[in-house]
């Protein structure tokens, strides 16, 4: 059905795909993170009608804006490449795939666009009760939008609510809401949107220290911290629960991304949990992952080799036996649509047994080395490392850094609101550390054991591809330098009338 590719090619589709996503989600945490931060202090400013909350308001929207902004540019850019660098991925399974980013597009992206025209131009041209529905219904919308995108990439993870059309070659939906909230999909909708809440608190908390630290809008920067603080708080500790509810469902659905995680080699039961190097916690990755304290937890020599028992009690088949098996229904497939060509019935009614049979495994068959199941250990492990680590250390920084500001010490406390600056950067990269665990960790899989990346690509001259990876280098680089002028600029002016 697919046809063979050249490898560097493969590569470089990945690495621009991965350049888009990656400078995409530099954008979207601090949009979904300030529209909240945003919304609190409007609603301050609607049940107080105090003029210092319309302004800090005001001012936070500002930054708001320029993020959102550039954000936009990337993220349209990234959904054309589905059809651009991998269009056998959007044959195979467009007819399911499409449906939640049609629903973004229409829906959610119009909520935004609409309502943040009002946010910022109708202070003076609408009533105070819809300006403060605007504020928050735009912050809804790029939640909802969030949504979706996030359906849509949790269906990659676990494909569920389709069946695969013989006749149409296509995977095609049958279940709508089994696609649209499945387990997957809702844990990654709160860990990722909460993540986003973090960073924005990050954000908030960071700026004003600096405003801190130059003497200038104390009380601006003094309200700022107490609600950045105390949102960040409850963000990180909703981040730290949904993630060890993601983790039992990776250790469950997408076992060799746990392995790799951990670079686990060899499983087993009550698995202790690498902190680094020979630093171990006895029976933890047992008890993350299926939270029981003598859990098995298969490593990356099981996963190959199969042998293990599952927990609905089958025995795990190894690689080898699962590509065998992917071979036969590529097989059976082409005899399926050769028996309907040739109208032969009872040729066509067997091959479709066979299809039925082993459809589960249809994309090991596109898969040459079982060792190439194993996605890159060392950047999956680290990236975990640091995402954990950060995030522990965020929560650590926000309970200090609101006990300081309830204390009323905080303001005289240099050396704090120096970490607090610095630690901006850090939420970045936290970030991204994340969504490198959930697609480097997926790999070589475009959908979990359904469509390898090999076979998802489109027929692409390489140097097409790599022009247009430098360019789109070049073009994000510029519109990321450009956002950060602005905002260092927005930044340094402060806000308007709170000197």
């Amino acid at each position: 059905m697919f046809e063979s590719i050249d490898t560097s090619l493969i590569d470089w589709s990945r690495a621009q795909f991965a350049l888009t996503a990656m400078y995409h989600w530099l954008f979207v945490p601090l949009t979904l993170g300030l529209a909240m931060v945003m919304g609190i202090m409007e609603t301050v400013y609607y049940k107080t009608g105090s003029a210092f909350w319309k302004k800090t308001s005001q001012f936070w929207q500002k930054i708001f804006g320029i993020n959102f902004a550039v954000g936009i540019a990337t993220g349209i850019v990234l959904e054309f490449e589905f059809g651009t660098n991998w269009s056998n991925y959007s044959m195979f399974v467009g007819d399911i795939f499409g449906a939640p980013l049609a629903i973004e597009g229409i829906l959610a992206f119009f909520m935004e666009s609409t309502f943040v025209a009002v946010m910022y131009f109708g202070w003076n041209q609408v009533s105070k009760q819809f300006h403060f529905a605007s504020q928050w219904l735009t912050g809804l919308g790029a939640t909802i939008s969030a949504w979706w995108i996030l359906v849509a990439n949790s269906w990659m993870q676990y494909p569920v609510g389709m069946q695969f059309n013989p006749d149409t070659v296509r995977n095609e939906m049958v279940d709508f809401l089994a696609v649209a909230f499945s387990p997957m999909a809702i844990s990654k909708f709160f860990h990722t949107v909460m993540s986003g809440w973090v960073l924005g608190a990050i954000f908030v908390v960071g700026v004003s220290s600096w405003y801190l630290l130059k003497k200038r809008h104390i009380e601006f920067a003094k309200a700022s911290i107490k609600i950045g603080a105390t949102f960040g708080i409850v963000a990180s500790l909703i981040v730290a629960f949904t993630g060890d509810i993601s983790g039992v469902q990776i250790a469950k659905l997408q076992p060799m991304k746990m392995a790799a995680a951990e670079g686990l080699k060899d499983g087993g039961n009550g698995v202790p949990f690498t902190v680094v190097g020979n630093i171990k916690i006895p029976k933890m990755l047992s008890i993350l992952a299926t939270h029981d304290i003598d859990g098995y937890v298969p490593g990356i020599n099981n996963l190959i080799d199969g042998g293990y028992k599952l927990a609905n009690g089958e025995t795990a088949l190894s690689a080898k036996e699962k590509i065998e098996r992917g071979k036969k229904a590529i097989v059976a497939l082409a005899t399926y649509r050769k028996a309907v060509k040739e109208k032969d019935v009872a040729a066509k009614a067997e091959a479709k047994k066979v299809l039925d049979e082993n459809m589960q495994y249809f994309g090991y068959g596109y898969i040459k080395d079982p060792n190439s199941l194993v996605p890159p250990v060392g950047i999956t492990f680290w990236s975990f490392r640091v995402m954990v680590g950060l995030g522990g250390f965020f929560i650590l920084l926000f309970i200090v850094v609101w006990w300081f500001h309830r204390k009323d010490k905080y303001q005289n406390m240099p050396w704090l609101q120096k970490i607090a600056l610095w630690t901006i950067p850090l939420g970045y990269i936290a970030c991204e550390a994340g969504w490198i665990v959930a697609e480097v960790g997926r790999q070589p899989w475009a959908i979990q054991d359904m469509l390898p990346v090999n076979a998802a690509i489109s027929k692409l001259q390489t140097g097409s591809v790599q022009l247009t990876f430098f360019i789109f280098l070049i073009l994000f680089t510029i519109m990321l330098i450009a956002e950060i002028c602005i905002m260092v600029k927005s930044i340094k002016k402060g806000p308007d009338v709170l000197e």
